[in-house]
Formats: C-alpha cells, sequence, structure tokens
C-alpha cells in the first residue's frame, strides 16, 4: 500500500531573504506552467494535440524554483514530463504548444513532439523517453564544464522510479568521485508510473535515503513550495560553481493527473488526490505573497497577463501550418534521408 505522507508541512520563511522581485518571478513562472499544461490538455481534448504527453500539473513549484535560480548558461536535463522545465527556462509558450500540435513553429518544427523538447539556446538540453538516460549525459555536459573551466551547472530532473534504475547509481557514483558541477534532483511523486514507489523501493525516500552510499547530504525538500525549492536551488547551485561537487535532492511532490493522457489513476486511494490538492504549490504561493504584503492586485495583474500569454500563443498555433514534407523527410535516418534501408 502506497505510504501517503498527507499534506507536507510549509516551511514558513523567517524573513524576506528571496524579494519581491524574485519572488513574482517564481509565482509567474508557476502560473505559466500551470496555464500551459491546462492549455494543452484542452487541446488534446479538441484532437489538436496528437498521441499522449506526459503533465506535470501540481508540480509547479519544483520547475519553477529551479529555473529562477539558474543563471543563464546552465544546462537543464529532463524527463518525458519535460513541457514545464523547458518553460520555466524562457522558452516561449508558443513554441512548446506548437510542438504539442505538431506544427512547423514549433521547437523541433513538429516532428519532435511532447517528449524530445530540446532548446539549446535557452540551455534545454532535451526530454528523455527512456528511463534514467539522461543521468549519465548529464554527467557528461558537466564534465565538459569542469574541463574547460566553465561555471555553469548542469540540472538533471528526473521522477522517482529512475532511482530503482542502474543509470542513476552509476551517475552519482561518478559525479560524486570526480565532483561534478550536477545537481540531481528527483520529482518524487509517490507513483513509478501507476506503481507506488513505496511498493518498489526498500527505503523511505528512494533518492534522500541513498544519498550517503555516495559521501552526499541526504536532502528531501518540500517540491510543492517554491521559496522552498529556489533556496535549496541556490544552495546547490553555489555548491556545484565552488568546485564543491554534486548535489541530490528529492522534491516531494505529487501530480494531478495521471501518469500520461491515457492514464485516468484510478489505482490511487480514495481522498489522496484531495489530500494533496490542499497543498497546490499555486494555493501555497498565493498565500505565502500575501504574508509578504503583495497586494491582491498585483497577483491579479500576473494572472491576467499570463493567460493573455497563453490565450495568444493558442491562437498563434492554431494558425500555423504544418510542417512541409521537405521537413518531415529530412533527418530521418543517418544518412540525411527518409528512406528506409536493409
Amino acid at each position: 500500500m502506497n505510504k501517503d505522507p498527507g499534506p507536507l508541512t510549509a516551511q514558513q520563511p523567517v524573513n524576506d531573504d528571496i524579494g519581491e522581485d524574485v519572488r513574482l518571478k517564481l509565482y509567474r513562472s508557476q502560473v505559466l506552467l500551470r496555464e500551459a499544461e491546462q492549455r494543452a490538455y484542452d487541446l488534446f481534448l479538441q484532437n489538436l494535440v496528437k498521441g499522449t504527453s506526459h503533465l506535470s500539473l501540481g508540480q509547479e513549484a519544483i520547475a519553477a524554483g529551479f529555473g529562477v535560480a539558474m543563471q543563464p548558461g546552465d544546462l537543464s536535463f529532463c524527463t518525458y514530463r519535460g513541457h514545464a522545465h523547458t518553460l520555466a527556462r524562457g522558452v516561449p509558450v508558443e513554441k512548446v504548444l506548437g510542438e504539442l500540435m505538431q506544427r512547423d513553429n514549433g521547437l523541433m518544427r513538429g516532428k519532435g513532439g511532447s517528449m524530445h523538447l530540446t532548446s539549446e539556446e535557452h540551455g534545454v538540453m532535451g526530454s528523455y523517453a527512456i528511463i534514467g538516460a539522461h543521468l549519465p549525459i548529464a554527467c557528461g555536459a558537466a564534465w565538459r564544464a569542469q574541463y574547460r573551466g566553465d561555471k555553469d551547472v548542469t540540472t538533471c530532473f528526473f521522477g522517482d522510479g529512475t532511482t530503482n534504475i542502474g543509470a542513476f547509481h552509476e551517475a552519482l557514483n561518478f559525479a560524486a568521485i570526480w565532483k561534478l558541477p550536477v545537481v540531481f534532483v528527483c520529482e518524487n511523486n509517490l507513483y513509478m508510473e501507476y506503481t507506488p514507489i513505496a511498493e518498489m523501493t526498500a527505503v523511505p525516500s528512494p533518492a534522500g535515503d541513498r544519498a550517503s552510499a555516495y559521501g552526499l547530504e541526504k536532502i528531501v525538500i518540500d517540491g510543492n513550495d517554491a521559496d522552498v525549492v529556489y533556496r535549496e536551488a541556490q544552495k546547490a547551485f553555489a555548491k556545484a560553481r565552488a568546485g564543491e561537487g554534486p548535489s541530490l535532492i528529492e522534491c516531494l511532490t505529487y501530480r494531478h493527473s495521471g501518469h500520461s493522457r491515457a492514464d485516468p489513476g484510478h489505482y490511487r486511494p480514495k481522498g489522496e488526490l484531495e489530500r494533496w490538492k490542499e497543498r497546490d504549490p499555486l494555493k501555497i504561493y498565493r498565500e505565502r505573497m500575501k504574508q509578504f504584503g503583495i497586494s491582491d492586485a498585483v497577483v491579479k495583474q500576473v494572472d491576467d497577463d499570463v493567460r493573455k500569454i497563453v490565450d495568444d500563443a493558442t491562437e498563434v498555433c492554431k494558425a500555423a501550418p504544418m510542417p512541409t514534407d521537405e521537413i518531415l523527410f529530412t533527418d530521418v535516418y543517418a544518412d540525411g534521408g527518409w528512406a528506409w534501408r536493409n
């Protein structure tokens, strides 16, 4: 049976170390991710998004917290659930929705789809559909920075199920031995696809409880509180830039929807989703901004601005053409063509 921790206790800030400007960036990012992901779902229901995709509804605080904490030049590696992490690095909404809708204006000109979002310009080094495949690649990117003396940091996002994959342990060991400037972020939403992570893992914290095996600190945080995520990201980035090696951060969170579009999530215990929605990242953060005196009018302005951005992007994508045959039939095989060869 899945061990539902129930509502997490939010870390109450003791001072305004984050500041209003950064806090508004964190809020805006979370709203943008929520609105864009919800729009992707709506477009799917309209038959404008083909195939499946994996949404981050309910997990926005993690992508937003790390995205705001990153510096230009830092690199992101993420999973098939990568829309939020891509948008959090500043990729325009129409580029993501356009790709999901198979339009020529998409990030990959409609050829990559939901699970292959990449934007080198924004430091988004790809979404990876193979569980755990990107962790060793992230080590390679971090090794490049170390070798060249660059100060960029690589951040690698993955789900709780990845912690039972061999590549997880190989990457952590290599990063620790070489003191690579990489931050590993486990988004523990309690389920590895349809199976409770607690039923498949010998330790309560699938990432945190394994950190000591690689000489790393156990870090398990509230992944639904963007302030908590932002602060922890800053510490990990500072450590990496100082040449002090990697960090492994487990962020406790919960996805509001199923694993993918085909999953209604009926395997979840009754009431679990409702309890976690009380810890909705946006609900938490709106209360946080009130605590620091940010007015309802300012919050509403952010909400309105973001909705307009998503609405405008949707119309741009609907009007965008499908990719031409020349685009579709180029770079399909290694020789650059499309014809099948035995």
